[in-house]
């Protein structure tokens, strides 16, 4: 009865934004279409809008088990349907999954958690419908890790960062190095050292014709949070565009490209320990305005985040404790923003 009462109350919610002036930041705001849903609340998941549905690969849900391989997706967020509980996969933390050549890729994660068989893996894997998974390598070019981001960027996969070790590690596991395939199986390494600092859980993106990297930092055993953004046209020449974006540095944030913007969301920091819960838009990188709203998700990070029918959906995640809510953002397409 929840998940039907929320359903009805966003599709009216959804009614009344539409009708309004949408103008300005003020007339717009974020709608739960969903307060609990099949799959286990959850963060740390792999995340990609495939055929026309959202889909989550994996995540975590403590550290003292092993985590989820099931695969889930839905058209309008609020039915979610099981393609498998066991993938092929098993490094189901903090994967890095992309879309190319007409498929999902599920790359690197962490398995176990701190449990003594806790390890990374750098195994590619690809599915079509999300249910049979083939293995394109077990082991990429590039070490194993965790919390790397990924992007499609002229006709390849890349990878970019990441972490080698997560509860065990330290400094000298985290990586800034560049790699780029054209099948998933054999990977060109681009750059071993890019300019911006080695890190993990950061963002990337494709927007404007150039890859853009920003965020991130470690987790363990020492906190370092970036708020920094960088830019490049092929992966191995990078320009610095800010040391300091609007946004607070963070890492475990969300980041999409929608309505001509870049876009950060949520996230955690260590100084002191704290979730985010706002929105930042950026049309060039370097000037970012927060986008404030009546309504908007509880403060999280780890969450899923996906530009799907138009709009933004931001899902589950860590707002302590594990959620496996489901909200949306609806902007007009001739929206501007402040600038």
């Amino acid at each position: 009865m929840a998940q039907q009462r929320c359903f009805i109350l966003a599709a009216l919610a959804l009614i009344s934004v539409q009708e309004a002036a949408m103008g300005d930041n003020g007339s717009v705001d974020w709608v739960c279409v969903a307060e609990d849903v099949a799959w286990a609340p959850r963060d740390s998941c792999g995340e990609v809008v495939f055929d026309g549905r959202m889909w989550l690969l994996g995540g975590w849900l403590n550290s003292e088990s092993i985590g989820p391989r099931d695969v889930w997706s839905s058209s309008d967020g609020v039915h979610w349907s099981e393609a498998t509980h066991e993938a092929g996969w098993r490094h189901g933390d903090l994967p890095t999954a992309v879309v190319f050549g007409g498929r999902m890729w599920f790359m690197g994660g962490w398995y176990a958690g701190r449990l003594p068989e806790g390890c990374a893996g750098s195994e590619v894997w690809s599915s079509q419908d999300g249910v049979e998974w083939d293995c394109a390598t077990e082991q990429a070019g590039w070490s194993p890790r965790i919390g790397a981001a990924g992007v499609v960027f002229k006709d390849k996969m890349w990878i970019l960062g990441g972490l080698e070790q997560y509860f065990f590690g330290d400094e000298s596991h985290l990586r800034n190095d560049v790699w780029c395939t054209e099948d998933g199986a054999t990977w060109r390494q681009v750059t071993d050292r890019a300019p911006w600092s080695p890190r993990a859980f950061h963002g990337a993106l494709v927007f404007d014709g150039k890859i853009w990297v920003f965020g991130g930092g470690n987790y363990l055993p020492t906190y370092r949070g970036y708020n920094d953004v960088w830019c490049s046209e092929d992966g191995l020449h990078w320009t610095q565009v800010t040391e300091h974006a609007g946004w607070a540095p963070r890492i475990w944030f969300s980041a999409v490209v929608y309505r001509g913007c870049m876009w950060v969301l949520g996230g955690w920091a260590n100084d002191p320990s704290r979730n985010f819960g706002d929105a930042w838009y950026s049309r060039d990188g370097l000037q970012w305005h927060e986008l404030r709203t009546e309504t908007i998700w509880s403060q999280r990070h780890e969450h899923s985040t996906y530009v799907h029918d138009d709009r933004i959906w931001v899902v589950g995640g860590n707002a302590w404790p594990l959620v496996d809510d489901v909200w949306q953002l609806s902007l007009p397409q001739d929206w501007s923003g402040a600038g």
